[in-house]
């Protein structure tokens, strides 16, 4: 009975680490994933200005891997001192990303508290059963303090 319970410990641990691990994160722009060249097709569906014209969010498919190659770039606020917005891109875990992100759909809401709340659908790649699951990405941007933090609902 006792080695039941450690490989059901064991197992419940695994499964937590696992959803640990699946973390949005939210990172400064790099090579590989902010490049212009993999801003998704077409560009112009794939791209959106908030915050009149303030904050920009662009869909970035870097391709590979194919079932999470799809990043979420965002331009904002503070300005650096040659006034320049911040760049960030959203992923669903470090450098893994999400199966897909679609700019049609998106919802903005503006809370002085908090900051740009902007609601993105999204899918992810469910290992479990090989589907695809829908969900919701929202990031809030507070446009004063350069914070960019995100959440996969």
């Amino acid at each position: 009975m006792r080695s039941l319970s450690h490989v059901a410990c064991a197992a419940l641990a695994l499964g937590l680490l696992g959803q640990a691990a699946a973390a949005e994160t939210v990172q400064p722009c790099d090579d590989a994933r902010s490049n212009a060249w993999n801003i998704a097709e077409p560009w112009d569906a794939n791209t959106r200005l908030f915050a009149n014209g303030a904050v920009r969010l662009t869909v970035m498919d870097t391709v590979e891997p194919a079932a999470a190659a799809f990043h979420l770039l965002v331009l904002s606020p503070p300005l650096d001192e040659l006034e320049g917005r911040q760049c960030r891109v959203v992923s669903l875990d470090g450098a893994t990303g999400f199966a897909s992100l679609s700019l049609t759909g998106t919802a903005a809401t503006y809370d002085p508290a908090k900051g740009l709340t902007i609601s993105v659908p999204a899918k992810r790649y469910l290992p479990d059963t090989g589907e695809f699951g829908a969900a919701t990405l929202v990031v809030t941007i507070n446009q004063s303090t350069g914070a960019i933090s995100a959440q996969l609902d």
